[in-house]
């Protein structure tokens, strides 16, 4: 049966109605502006969201229970020291996402959980993790500094601590990839943490992932990690900044000077 003219219309607008809501169903993970949409293989449903967030809570949970309960000796691998590790790694993640959704929620999508940076990030964190193995299977005695994995855990914990709180402070105006125009809900935040730190955001990563690195009492993989974060950081800092100058002028330069990065080398 053929729908009539006027019932042809309405249909056509329940249709409209439905697809509005649909772009603007809270569990969407669409972000606004078409230059962040993600590009990475992994899809942007809340399907593939919740599967991830899921299966970081799992290695959140196995890597706690070990650093809880100081390790297992059923297994030689099951150290405090890697569970400490995973747990942090995926508490890490998680939090990328989480922060995203709760503050910065235009800009949120499943690349907000930083799983997709890139192979050297992953290789980076295999070699970390072999390291810590093969030296624990071969020569455990380097391992047996627990000061230094106490003193990591402190470093890891302040790191993550104040990536997330910059990343909190900073809302709207905070993104994964460096803006290169400004928009209306782009502010220059010289307040809260943003007041010692002119990037938190960076050096907290930073402190995280060395504090990772002296958990594991891993020496090769300190100074592999120093280095090429130490290079990544005053690169990309070089970069964003000179956007900052663009969008906020003599304002940023002011700040600049009164706030340095609390990052080694860079000023």
């Amino acid at each position: 049966m053929q729908p009539m003219d006027g019932d042809s219309d309405s249909f056509e607008e329940r249709l409209r109605q439905r697809a509005k809501t649909k772009q603007s169903h809270p569990l969407d993970t669409v972000p606004t502006d078409p230059g962040l949409r993600p590009r990475g293989k992994i899809p942007n449903t809340p399907l593939a969201a919740s599967t991830l967030a899921f299966l970081l809570g799992i290695v959140f949970a196995l890597g706690f229970i070990t650093f809880a309960f100081g390790g297992f000796d059923r297994f030689w691998w099951t150290t405090y020291q890697l569970g400490f590790y995973l747990a942090a790694w995926a508490a890490f993640h998680w939090g990328e996402f989480a922060v995203t959704a709760g503050w910065n929620r235009d800009k949120c999508s499943i690349d907000s959980f930083l799983l997709e940076n890139g192979s050297q990030y992953h290789i980076a964190h295999s070699i970390a993790i072999a390291e810590y193995l093969l030296t624990l299977h071969f020569k455990p005695s380097v391992k047996s500094h627990p000061y230094v994995s106490q003193v990591g855990i402190v470093v890891v914990v302040v790191g993550q601590i104040l990536r997330s709180s910059a990343m909190i402070h900073a809302a709207q105006s905070f993104s994964h990839v460096i803006a290169m125009r400004k928009i209306n809900t782009h502010v220059l935040v010289t307040d809260g943490i943003y007041r010692w730190f002119r990037h938190p955001s960076y050096a907290g990563f930073l402190y995280w992932a060395l504090g990772t690195q002296l958990v594991l009492q891993n020496p090769v993989s300190f100074l592999g990690f120093l280095v090429v974060l130490w290079r990544f950081f005053a690169q990309r800092i070089r970069a964003e900044e000179g956007y900052l100058i663009r969008f906020f002028g003599d304002d940023y330069i002011q700040y600049r000077k009164r706030v340095g990065t609390k990052i080694p080398l860079i000023p």
